[in-house]
């Protein structure tokens, strides 16, 4: 479903801003669940938690989420001896031992685990998280947590297997890992690099603008993406290297040593078959009334579990039993095996988040705009799993550019959104409004002439024969459309002529929609650590806001 068409304002940065704001609306590709969770909550908060933008609610979900009893020491022991096999910083390691205190709670965000730290938008989530949880420790007087997930079970190998960003021409270069055997059945953290990683390392390397930077950048994903290294591990590393200093605690999700906190979430869903999905599903149909799409496609037969065995398996209805690739089990024996063994069980996209909140107190999750789509159908979901349901706080969103587009935008006052289409009609209207006015108004003088002439030619043409009419107006069609040819060869004569503006046109189109996509769904964390170094961290928690509903534009 498009987003609500809205009017389209120019990008101007004033003097001395480093950051402008963009309405979420007028982007196309933004779903509109995301413009009414930010300017309408009313209209969508049956299916949430509650409005994060009022402080009752985080109120409500403190109180909630210290109620709720979880296995608080367990859970920290889990992290702690994860961060020791990781030599997380002491920052990040004094945050999870903080959650053996029942009275701390946690704002959680996730993703999987991307090449080479994955594109922009994974560390906006963890950008986000901090702020909120800083934010909270400081208007609610309680302990705050922030906590990464790292979706270590996910089998999508195209999904997270690549990485791009610009070469020194602005060009976009996208880097792949090598494909592990079994890559796309097995779950993600089950995958090692082995020694190609070196030659895609390099790939990398040549493929980045050589900056100050470029040197430290490659030395520290070699420290965690080496031969040997599981894949949702180095990202783990890598990740933490990062965010750890500031307090951010890294989870990976296939712990098995995390297993048996979630064994009651698992035997719930095998007891009762398909209720997971069949609440989501009903939200969806409320989801839809609302006028928006439901984000979860239903499998009628399928629960929300996978089971670990030889690859990442569904668990489909049989019968009275299940069935588990080839092989048929009773319901009694895949239950006791859930109780003996929760190790082999994973969940799908539905339980993940209750298996999430029956770890950690969460209180917050940050969500991107599709996640935001597939929580709102889970409030029933949590309700029947026993489980607070937390807020739900979409992620800053952001495009960075450098100084000079950040000119070229103010000074051509165009739009965000103009330079999307891979095509020059954006530039081509930018050098139309350069034309000299002589050549400007006589083409347009040319137009209007022609227009008027063969129309009149037209009126008086049935008086002498008929049929001549249609000739005239085919005659004034050829005419037109050799005028248009005429101004685009214009156009073009102009392009020469100006080569310069089509270079910063060029360049800024680039950063901003690499390959025609939103910069932060495309480009590579790497990218930009290689572009700002290390100061891009501290940049964006001291100066991306947190407002709903809107992107920003921002020079660092």
């Amino acid at each position: 479903m498009a987003a609500t068409s809205r009017p389209s304002a120019p990008v101007v940065f004033e003097e001395g801003a480093r950051r402008v704001g963009v309405d979420v609306r007028r982007f196309p590709w933004i779903r509109p669940l995301a413009g009414d969770y930010a300017y309408d909550f009313r209209k969508v908060e049956s299916l949430y938690a509650g409005d994060p933008t009022a402080p009752a609610a985080w109120r409500d979900a403190i109180a909630r989420t210290q109620r709720h009893p979880r296995r608080h020491q367990e859970i920290a022991a889990v992290l702690a001896a994860q961060q020791a096999r990781r030599n997380a910083p002491p920052e990040a390691r004094a945050a999870a031992a903080q959650l053996a205190d029942r009275r701390t709670v946690a704002i959680v965000t996730g993703q999987q685990a991307g090449a080479f730290g994955g594109p922009m938008y994974t560390l906006l989530k963890a950008i986000t998280a901090i702020q909120l949880a800083r934010r909270t420790a400081r208007e609610h007087a309680t302990e705050v947590v922030a906590i990464f997930w790292i979706d270590a079970e996910d089998h999508d190998w195209d999904e997270i297997a690549s990485c791009t960003v610009l070469d020194a021409n602005h060009q976009p270069r996208t880097i792949t890992l090598p494909r592990p055997d079994r890559a796309g059945e097995m779950p993600v953290a089950a995958l090692r690099l082995d020694a190609r990683i070196e030659q895609s390392i390099l790939e990398l390397t040549s493929a980045l603008a050589p900056t100050e930077f470029t040197e430290s950048v490659i030395d520290s994903l070699r420290q965690t993406y080496r031969e040997g290294a599981g894949i949702a591990e180095a990202f783990a590393c890598w990740l933490e290297s990062l965010l750890g200093p500031y307090g951010l605690i890294v989870f990976e999700s296939s712990d098995p040593a995390a297993k048996p906190l979630a064994t009651d979430v698992f035997m719930r869903e095998l007891h009762s078959p398909g209720i997971a999905a069949s609440l989501a599903g009903t939200a969806g149909e409320k989801l839809t009334a609302l006028g928006h799409a439901p984000q979860v496609e239903l499998q009628p037969d399928s629960l929300s579990l996978f089971c670990l065995d030889s690859a990442r398996l569904p668990i489909r209805r049989h019968g009275d039993g299940f069935q588990v690739g080839t092989t048929t089990h009773s319901a009694d024996s895949l239950e006791a095996e859930a109780r003996r063994n929760p190790g082999r069980f994973s969940p799908n996209v539905l339980l993940r988040p209750i298996v999430q909140d029956t770890l950690f107190p969460t209180i917050c999750y940050v969500a991107g705009p599709s996640e935001l789509a597939y929580l709102g159908q889970l409030g029933g979901v949590y309700r029947e799993f026993g489980v607070p349901m937390p807020l739900v706080y979409p992620r800053a969103s952001a495009t960075l550019i450098d100084s000079a587009a950040a000119r070229f935008l103010s000074r051509q006052e165009l739009p965000l959104e103009a330079l999307r289409p891979q095509d020059e009609s954006a530039l081509n209207r930018l050098l139309e409004a350069q034309l000299p006015e002589s050549v400007e108004h006589a083409l347009r003088e040319s137009d209007d002439a022609v227009q008027r002439t063969l129309t009149h030619v037209a009126d008086v043409m049935p008086a002498l024969d008929p049929t001549l009419a249609g000739a005239a107006k085919t005659t004034m069609g050829k005419m037109q459309h050799d005028l248009q040819a005429l101004r685009a060869k214009v156009i073009h004569a102009a392009k020469r002529k100006n080569e310069t503006l089509r270079r910063q046109f060029s360049r800024a189109q680039s950063q901003v929609f690499p390959n025609g996509a939103p910069q932060e769904r495309t480009l590579a964390v790497v990218y930009f650590l290689d572009k700002y170094g290390p100061v891009l961290i501290d940049r964006l928690l001291e100066d991306l806001p947190l407002d709903l509903g809107q992107h920003w534009v921002m020079t660092i």
